[in-house]
């Protein structure tokens, strides 16, 4: 998520504009190989994170599956921003203990000097330098995969399988185009006609995605992929923030029988709702975007309780993680770090 530079927490709406987010990142790759000057290798590198971040999520989830958490150490930033940066409040003094930052700013600007684009999560840290890599977040979450297999857990999952990647590929891209960055082009429309034609194509892809779903239990079959990843980090979020504070509320996701049973699978599979804390996200999405919520009031539901009621999707598919094994479970009430 982006900020602006000209307000205290970042302006959100532009009046009579459909939202356009801007992709442009920092393309630089961490590889085997080190072409970009930056190879893998581990403890060399911090992830960056925020709980409230949908696109952070996804980096979160994955590093915990593919058991990444000793070759990658993560640092988190608290819930709210100002307008110049993402801010490590939840450590001690207020600083991340490797980087030794109060900003994620500062480490942008230690590898682009006055960096004017949005200072974003996830972002992949070079601690030797103290220099931001990349914040590329859908490249991140595919160079962990690939450029890091040497390093995975024994037993992770394939998250990128070869029988289905270019049909993957397709969904992904739907996937992002009409329901991860579909609610924020319905919470951001600045007009009414960008919002009415943000709300179709969402809702028009909700239905897809349940019927697609009714008969298999993740996207790509009876095995969990990047794609329920991608998926994943916005239907958590749904009840919570999009359907009322982005106004997309055409049904709660508890109102979908599919969607809702899939987003409670997921959840309670390790590697998924260990990463989930939906205060944060409240506090981030409420707080934050002040001209959407000018009061700054966090509302204090919905209920979360039945995120950990049965899902009965077991009869679609009995092996989540194919040929591999799910990543140790947490203890009860302790989030992936």
């Amino acid at each position: 998520m982006s900020t602006d530079q000209h307000s205290t927490t970042g302006a959100y709406v532009t009046g009579g504009e459909a939202f356009n987010r801007d992709m442009r990142y920092i393309p630089t790759r961490i590889t085997r190989d080190g072409r970009d000057g930056y190879p893998v290798e581990p403890g060399r590198y911090r992830l960056v994170a925020a709980r409230a971040c949908p696109w952070a999520n996804r980096a979160v989830i994955v590093r915990r599956l593919l058991g990444l958490e000793d070759v990658i150490s993560m640092g988190l930033c608290g819930p709210v921003h100002d307008a110049r940066s993402w801010t490590f409040d939840l450590d001690p003094g207020g600083v991340d203990p490797v980087l030794g930052y109060e900003r994620l700013q500062e480490a942008y600007f230690a590898r682009v000097p006055g960096y004017e684009r949005g200072i974003t999560v996830p972002a992949l840290v070079d601690v030797p330098t103290r220099a931001v890599v990349t914040n590329d977040f859908p490249q991140i979450t595919h160079d962990l995969f690939f450029e890091w297999r040497d390093h995975h857990r024994e037993g992770a999952p394939d998250l990128w399988p070869d029988a289905v990647r270019e049909e993957m590929d397709a969904v992904m891209e739907r996937v992002f185009t009409e329901v991860n960055n579909g609610v924020y082009r319905c919470g951001f429309a600045g007009s009414q006609e960008s919002y009415d034609q943000a709300y179709g194509r969402l809702w028009d892809a909700m239905d897809w995605l349940s019927e697609r779903l009714s008969a298999r239990r993740y996207l790509m079959g009876a095995t969990i992929t990047e794609a329920d990843v991608r998926l994943f980090t916005t239907l958590a979020r749904f009840d919570s923030v999009y359907h009322g504070h982005f106004k997309c509320n055409r049904q709660k996701l508890s109102e979908m029988p599919v969607l809702w049973a899939y987003a409670r699978d997921l959840f309670q599979t390790p590697g998924f709702g260990d990463t989930i804390d939906q205060g944060q996200i409240k506090r981030h999405y409420y707080v934050v975007h002040s001209d959407i919520n000018p009061t700054g009031i966090v509302p204090d539901g919905p209920d979360l309780a039945g995120w950990t009621t049965p899902h009965g999707r077991e009869a679609l598919g009995d092996r989540p993680f194919g040929d591999g094994t799910a990543p140790a479970p947490l203890p009860h009430g302790v989030l992936a770090t």
